[in-house]
């Protein structure tokens, strides 16, 4: 039985080696007088860091580290077979076979010559890591002057929400979409994009749908031609609902039942032009406790079921706009809210610095989808306080958790470059609901 994943590196990477350990009782032996201390060799996936359980070491002069989170990192499942000393990596659309010993490896039942054969090392078997990973489409590049090893996943499919908000003339979100002045249309970035998330719409606490608020959520002139365009481009469309409770709106409005319903009853019947609708209710549970903070909850999670129910009569989906849980924002029921909603856009941004800490991000994420499946949850970008560089980090962190994909805050904010990183690391999967 597998125990544990380990890979080997030389100093120039001509002879990437991977390192798995298997289960005492394996048959199969191998020398260990090669074996020396630890260099301190760094690995990336994606530009995130890997941890591993077993330091790094030399093995006849090539660099041996623990590989088991890299596999898994990389949504690799491994199965091995005792009998044979056979280890089977295997994804949808790939399967490497490599047996202990033998140099010739098998891809997709296809043999390939290894320059150097899997090796079993006190109970550790040892298969080549550049194969291994262009097996996988990867690219492994090997940093001397960091003695670090990057590695770059293939992009993967996912849902790819982009907030849709005005701005102005320079930051205009027509334009940011389809690189042209509003009302011409091109392709743009509709490439990298599944879905607008249009925010037009607030209410007041008695409940009244608006088209415009005092935060600037407003529905421009010529909206209809937005959502022609979208269609034009095969792009879903939400309307977006944002309310805050910065001057208590958003709390005296759920606390008032007919409100609420009064509330649900216009947006169903606006949402019929859509996709679906996205609820941006922000602000809730930033003091209280104990009882008063689970009440807030309680109201929240009831006017989302009241809405859901409203919606599925329509086939329409729900996305709810949450702030993280790690946030001085408590007041969400991620469990209870992520089995009603179609899906939830984890807000993981504003922390204080910027770009957005990882370890933050990284645990948003992680309380998040200890609540909610990993394929309903999108991690929500902020693009004007990532780079480049940090958005791949960003995107690594939605393809490591498999999450369903990612939201980004806003168009007409995010720059060319981010779009090149984009295309280098996701494939924008659509599906169209009925109701685009």
């Amino acid at each position: 039985m597998l125990k544990r994943c380990c890979f080997i590196f030389s100093g120039l990477m001509a002879a990437c080696i991977l390192v798995f350990t298997f289960a005492a009782g394996s048959t199969a032996t191998g020398q260990t007088s090669g074996l020396e201390p630890s260099t301190g060799i760094h690995v990336y996936l994606d530009e995130l860091p890997v941890s591993f359980d077993v330091q790094p070491q030399i093995y006849d002069g090539r660099t041996l580290s623990p590989f088991r989170a890299l596999a898994e990192a990389l949504n690799v499942k491994v199965d091995w077979d005792g009998a044979t000393n056979t280890v089977t990596a295997r994804n949808a659309q790939t399967t490497v076979l490599l047996q202990i010993g033998n140099a010739t490896a098998y891809l997709n039942n296809s043999p390939v010559n290894l320059d150097v054969p899997p090796l079993l090392v006190n109970n550790r078997t040892l298969i080549p890591l550049r194969f291994f990973s262009e097996a996988f489409q990867c690219r492994v590049a090997w940093e001397g002057s960091t003695n670090s090893v990057r590695i770059f996943s293939p992009p993967a499919p996912m849902a790819v929400t982009a907030f849709y908000a005005l701005g102005d003339t320079a930051t205009s979100s027509w334009t940011g979409l389809f690189g042209t002045p509003f009302p011409n249309t091109a392709g743009g970035h509709t490439d990298q994009v599944s879905r607008l998330a249009l925010g037009w719409y607030s209410l007041d606490q008695d409940g009244n749908l608006l088209t415009s608020s005092s935060t600037g959520w407003q529905r421009p002139e010529g909206w209809q031609g937005v959502l022609a365009a979208a269609k034009a481009y095969n792009l879903e469309t939400e309307m977006v609902v944002h309310l805050t409770d910065g001057a208590g709106t958003l709390s005296n409005l759920l606390a008032n039942p007919s409100a609420m319903h009064k509330a649900v009853t216009g947006i169903a019947g606006e949402a019929a032009g859509y996709s679906g609708v996205n609820l941006d209710f922000e602000g809730l549970g930033l003091s209280g406790q104990g009882e008063e903070l689970a009440k807030v909850r309680e109201r929240y999670t009831e006017f989302v079921r009241l809405l859901t129910v409203e919606l599925k009569a329509d086939n329409l989906k729900l996305t709810l706009s949450l702030h993280p849980l790690n946030s001085a924002y408590r007041g969400y029921d991620y469990q209870a809210l992520g089995e009603l909603a179609d899906q939830i856009i984890v807000m993981a941004y504003d922390y204080g610095p910027k770009p957005e800490p990882v370890d933050l991000v990284l645990q948003a994420v992680e309380e998040a989808t200890a609540s909610v499946p990993a394929s309903k949850v999108l991690l929500g970008i902020s693009a004007p306080g990532e780079t480049p560089q940090s958005l791949l980090v960003k995107a690594g962190i939605a393809k490591r958790y498999n999450l369903g994909g990612i939201a980004l805050w806003r168009l007409g904010l995010v720059p060319g470059e981010a779009w090149d990183t984009l295309r280098s690391t996701i494939q924008a999967h659509r599906e169209l609901s009925s109701g685009s």
